[in-house]
């Protein structure tokens, strides 16, 4: 990965909805059936709105709190499905995009130069803050990914 992009990509705030929320028929929840179909359009529209196709991503999901910030090294990150009480389809879901090495080592340089530890997970999977909305917004799961946890104490000033 090089040391600076030729191109700038932006930083997203990326919802995921409630549980897999796309990919469940809500009028049988009791809901209208296209509850969630403008937030999944967006999504949708994604890739069209970026400069180029990502070279890799990192996801930072508010699912995952550790005591210090940690990476996620696995290079085949598997499901975890922290959702519960959901159609048995929807525990079916599968993300198989790859784990983002190289992009690791570059934010592992960059968490350490400000002094922060930098912990790594060989184990963590994707949770549903992260495979929900990239299932939707890149399907192909051909983009490498990394995710980054958040500290437990939500602290800003870290």
């Amino acid at each position: 990965m090089p040391e600076t992009p030729s191109t700038r990509m932006p930083t997203l705030f990326i919802p995921h909805g409630g549980g897999p929320c796309f990919f469940m028929d809500w009028s049988l929840m009791g809901g209208p059936a296209d509850t969630w179909d403008q937030t999944a359009a967006w999504l949708k529209s994604i890739p069209e709105s970026l400069p180029e196709k990502p070279k890799a991503l990192l996801v930072i999901s508010a699912h995952w709190e550790e005591d210090e910030f940690t990476l996620s090294t696995a290079s085949k990150p598997g499901m975890i499905f922290d959702y519960y009480g959901f159609p048995p389809h929807t525990y079916e879901l599968n993300y198989p995009a790859p784990g983002a090495p190289e992009l690791a080592t570059r934010v592992s340089q960059l968490i350490t130069q400000q002094g922060l530890p930098e912990p790594r997970n060989t184990d963590r999977g994707f949770d549903h803050g992260v495979f929900v909305p990239l299932l939707v917004a890149f399907p192909d799961a051909d983009i490498p990914i990394l995710t980054l946890s958040l500290t437990k104490d939500l602290s800003p000033e870290k």
